[in-house]
């Protein structure tokens, strides 16, 4: 459960987002997809864990993802997972699957805010790099 003080944390940033998910993430030897409810202001209502997978790769059912948002009302999304190998880079399939749970929120009014690709040595955001 999340304290109080945790839930009022605010997402100003990737970096921010990478920080928060580390807890859950760090040291991993197979893959997990993860996604953070947020409020208006960026707030954290809930991280929630989508799925848990094999050493290359984890599903993300979109309507999993947007049950949990609608539940909680989230008006943004920040989705994440850890790549084992420390690859940095989206795989296609990645970047198919963001391209669709971007398409989705759009039509649901909830905002995509970030997917963060996640290693122990550092992070690739899909919004600081303009793929969203």
């Amino acid at each position: 459960k999340e304290s109080e003080e945790e839930k009022r944390t605010k997402i100003t940033s990737s970096y921010v987002a990478y920080q928060y998910f580390s807890k859950y993430l760090l040291d991993l030897d197979h893959e997990e997809f993860w996604i953070l409810l947020l409020n208006r202001n960026l707030e954290i209502i809930k991280p929630i864990q989508i799925s848990t997978g094999g050493v290359s790769g984890t599903v993300a059912d979109p309507k999993i993802i947007f049950k949990n948002a609608i539940e909680h009302l989230a008006s943004a999304v920040i989705l994440t997972h850890n790549h084992p190998s420390g690859n940095l880079n989206p795989s296609n399939a990645d970047i198919q699957l963001t391209k669709r749970i971007v398409e989705l929120g759009t039509m649901l009014e909830i905002t995509i805010s970030d997917h963060i690709i996640f290693t122990n040595n550092g992070f690739y955001s899909f919004a600081d790099d303009n793929k969203l």
